[in-house]
């Protein structure tokens, strides 16, 4: 009523009537929400005493489609969570390259980098690396790696296990990332730098003729992504059905890479274990390592997994994470941080997995060069050095792999391979060393000495970067 004379007496321009009528209005508008109010209860328990009686008491369809989803949702309010739309199918068939080549064009430290890399090649870049290492241990007052461990109770060489139980072979550095911490230095960049058909055949061949190996971990770059993995997979799988742990060293946006949309299918198939990268479980810190947008492809690509039954116990199907620092610190301890990743990753995400792995930053390469930038590189090393681990030294992944790169060249380890420290050999990058070519069994490598370097620390430090 008072709407309506205002509405009225404001057209005819009544000065006097609208006063009056804005005098009147607070003990009209406080009386007219209690009247409304004490309607609306009412009313809200006619339909809800109606609603529950036809729920109760019949399920035809006339009281089911008055109120067709009243009563669906469970009491047991606390298991109720609201998520938002991760698992982003929108996303596959999708490629990151484009993008991370934007970033790189965009980056001036890895311009620098790359301008220096054609310049003085590997070689020149790996002395560089070690000198710089050198330098940071001799300020310490730090030895050699084989004499410090020496003076800490270990023996002065590393000695192999008496037979080799894990065969790693890099078959490529092209990958659809370029992440901040890459050992190996992959990029969309190193598309050419796959292994052969005749290299991969051969690595093969020493599979089979070496049944002490247990474990076949197939790593990059993006192994995914090179022409012999899923060739390499499946002769594998064939040659040993059930007596070998076939392990994808994955990045998960590899998944949602054009032509990558059966890959969990093909890896389910042939019961590969993957083993797959996150550094954390947080947005920031993951998208600052690995690029922009690799978070909300990662968890799409773990969702991905977990359907085809991947993470859970029971189907068989391993997937286990990897988490590595994001700067000059060690990694905190691998049971707490393990419990904390499946709480946030299950309660944000509903992702489930298997175990966490963490894994020191290693001082090679893009790390080390990181650190150097940001004069971080002495202090890294004394922390590496502070937390030599003799436990950790005995178990060294140099003890019982053999590392092959996507040339056919045989390593200690991954870390060796990329430093250009061949088995056989006592140069670096320097074409010599033995290759998959030259030995008939990998038990034929157990005469060869271990070859370590100050890099070594970083497996040594903490719980290891093995």
């Amino acid at each position: 009523l008072v709407c309506s004379l205002f509405k009225h007496h404001t057209m005819t321009r009544n000065t006097t009537w609208v006063l009056s009528l804005l005098l009147l209005a607070p003990s009209c508008l406080s009386f007219a929400p209690k009247l409304f109010l004490k309607q609306h209860v009412a009313a809200t328990r006619r339909l809800a005493t109606k609603a529950d009686d036809d729920v109760t008491s019949s399920s035809g369809a006339d009281n089911d489609s008055f109120l067709p989803d009243y009563g669906k949702t469970s009491v047991e309010v606390d298991k109720i969570r609201l998520q938002k739309k991760w698992r982003r199918k929108d996303l596959d068939g999708s490629s990151l390259v484009e993008q991370t080549l934007r970033e790189l064009e965009n980056d001036s430290e890895f311009q620098q980098v790359a301008s220096k890399l054609e310049a003085i090649g590997q070689e020149g870049m790996s002395r560089e690396e070690r000198t710089k290492r050198r330098r940071a241990l001799d300020a310490l007052g730090v030895p050699s790696f084989g004499a410090y461990m020496v003076k800490n109770g270990c023996k002065d060489e590393l000695t192999r296990s008496a037979t080799p139980e894990v065969l790693q072979i890099n078959i490529g550095l092209y990958c659809n990332q370029a992440c901040a911490h890459c050992h190996v230095e992959s990029s969309p960049m190193r598309k050419d730098e796959q292994m052969t058909a005749d290299t991969a055949a051969r690595c093969l061949e020493l599979l089979r003729n070496t049944p002490s190996i247990t474990t076949l971990d197939i790593t990059g770059g993006a192994p995914e992504l090179m022409s012999y993995f899923r060739y390499m997979v499946e002769v594998a799988r064939a040659m040993r059905p059930n007596d070998l742990d076939i392990i994808d060293r994955c990045n998960l946006t590899v998944l949602q890479e054009p032509g990558q949309e059966d890959l969990v299918d093909f890896l389910k198939k042939h019961n590969v274990h993957v083993v797959a990268s996150l550094p954390c479980y947080s947005a920031e810190n993951v998208n600052t390592q690995r690029g922009g947008g690799v978070f909300e492809r990662s968890i799409a690509a773990l969702l991905a997994l977990n359907e085809a039954g991947y993470g859970h116990e029971e189907s068989g199907l391993k997937l286990d994470l990897v988490y590595n620092p994001l700067g000059a610190f060690l990694p905190p301890p691998q049971a707490k941080l393990q419990a904390k990743y499946k709480e946030v990753l299950d309660e944000n995400f509903g992702i489930l997995f298997n175990e966490l792995f963490t894994i020191t930053n290693m001082p090679v390469k893009r790390f080390a060069d990181f650190l150097y930038k940001r004069d971080e590189l002495k202090d890294y090393m004394d922390l590496l050095v502070r937390n030599f681990n003799t436990d950790a030294a005995k178990n060294l992944m140099c003890r019982n792999t053999i590392s092959v790169g996507f040339d056919g060249k045989m390593y200690d380890c991954d870390f060796n391979q990329q430093l250009g420290m061949a088995i056989g050999s006592k140069g670096i990058h320097d074409g010599s060393g033995l290759s998959v070519f030259d030995v008939d069994s990998l038990t034929d490598l157990q005469k060869y000495r271990i070859r370590v370097d100050n890099h070594c620390f970083g497996c040594t430090a903490g719980m290891g970067s093995s």
